[in-house]
């Protein structure tokens, strides 16, 4: 199939004009043979020093059907054992990097594309996607999540200006991440309903089509599940026309607000180390485990709403709990950077005590969390702290668990329903 971006690009009724940098998406088996003849024949012959940028996993899962580009493009391949999209990984790729490259092939995954757009942003030059898996929504993304410094965070980086998806690479890729693809997708559910009580709280801007691509991305990952998990081609490009949407989605906000919300931080945590060991899983498996976390919290949430027994009080600023695990880390300076201006000041205590019956009425629209639970074990995807390497252990007198969704929210300046839960007490507590 091809997905035509032009859709999607101009005025809209919220009020914006949307703009999408990628001008040719194409998803079918034979998609290579297409991204040669551009580069031999084709519209890139205007680029003449053009670098594959892979790793030795997907050079392997690449080279048969890029095969006849030697002449064409120069191969730049990263050692994949410990690669990352972070300052090594960048500096990896910089170390043999020739100044008269032009263009950049990204083939690959996550880590390979977010160290191709962060580079060809910082070079000026432009790249295309060749993914190798369906691992995440991010192929087509603006930015480039990078842990930089230690912080997690999002650098300005470029999308690619076309996607060739060839359904004969990455439906053979290990089913792992495929299903890293699907746990990324399933994360959107409380993304979305962080984004709606942002605007709900503050007058944030919200855009009802953009909202729509992302529940139109989530439908179709629920229906092809099945199908992914017997290996149909036709599956798995609808996986992957799932995800380009999404990226899509985020290119249109200009940021990834539609995509990643309480969920996404509670990945980018773990990923920082901060309260536990270093992991090895894939983005996607830390936000499925994430996603579960967030909808038992905010069902609990709604809950105590409609009971009344919540209330609504100033928020009292970083706790020393907090400082100390961000201080032993030696990256305290940056999180308070991250969070200042602080969200929580967008808003009164007032505004959020009169909006608590909406905010239930959009947390109840959330899918239970078993629910949920029940869909990732039918996907194959993480659903158990233990399947990413985690145990519920005690961390300075909390649970894991409870220490994870009190701190996640402070990796990202962004306000999530996991945040406002800070200015959220019983009604027990506030009067006693």
């Amino acid at each position: 199939m091809e997905m035509d971006s032009r859709e999607y690009n101009g005025s809209c009724s919220c009020g914006r004009e949307h703009h999408i940098a990628v001008d040719t998406l194409c998803i079918v088996s034979g998609a290579a043979d297409k991204l040669k003849d551009e580069l031999i024949n084709g519209k890139y012959t205007v680029y003449k020093y053009p670098v594959i940028l892979c790793d030795d996993n997907t050079w392997h899962a690449v080279s048969e059907v890029l095969n006849g580009l030697q002449k064409r493009c120069d191969r730049l391949m990263l050692p994949s054992d410990g690669l990352h999209a972070d300052n090594h990984g960048v500096a990896l790729a910089k170390e043999n990097w020739k100044e008269e490259y032009d263009l950049i092939v990204a083939a690959g995954a996550g880590t390979i594309h977010d160290i191709s757009r962060y580079i060809a942003h910082e070079k000026g030059i432009p790249f295309l996607s060749f993914p190798t898996a369906a691992s995440v929504d991010g192929f087509v993304s603006t930015v480039a999540a990078m842990t930089w410094d230690g912080m997690k965070t999002t650098l300005p980086a470029v999308a690619p200006i076309a996607v060739y998806a060839d359904t004969r690479v990455f439906s053979k890729a290990p089913y792992r991440l495929t299903a890293s693809g699907i746990s990324d997708l399933l994360g959107k559910y409380t993304a979305l309903a962080d984004w709606k009580i942002a605007a709900l709280l503050t007058g944030e801007h919200f855009c009802s089509r953009i909202d729509k691509m992302e529940q139109k991305a989530l439908a179709e990952v629920l229906d092809c599940i099945d199908d992914l998990r017997s290996g149909k081609e036709p599956a798995y490009e609808k996986l992957m026309s799932a995800l380009l949407l999404s990226g899509l989605a985020m290119q249109m906000m200009g940021n990834s607000r539609p995509a990643s919300g309480a969920e996404h931080h509670i990945s980018h945590l773990w990923e920082m180390e901060v309260i536990n060991a270093p992991l090895d899983s894939l983005h996607g498996e830390k936000v499925s485990i994430g996603l579960l976390l967030v909808l038992e919290k905010y069902q609990w949430i709604a809950e105590e709403i409609r009971k009344r027994g919540l209330e609504a009080v100033p928020y009292q600023g970083m706790q020393e709990s907090v400082i100390k695990y961000f201080s032993d880390k030696g990256i305290l300076e940056g999180v308070q950077k991250e969070n200042t201006p602080e969200p929580l000041h967008s808003f009164t205590v007032e505004k959020l005590q009169v909006s608590l019956p909406l905010i239930a009425d959009i947390l109840e629209e959330l899918p239970a969390c078993e629910e949920m639970e029940k869909i990732l074990k039918k996907a194959g995807c993480a659903y158990r702290m233990s399947d990413i390497g985690l145990v519920d252990e005690k961390v300075s007198g909390d649970t894991f668990k409870d220490t994870t969704l009190f701190m996640s929210p402070y990796v990202r300046n962004r306000l999530t329903m996991m945040r406002v839960s800070w200015m959220l007490k019983s009604v027990k507590e506030t009067r006693s």
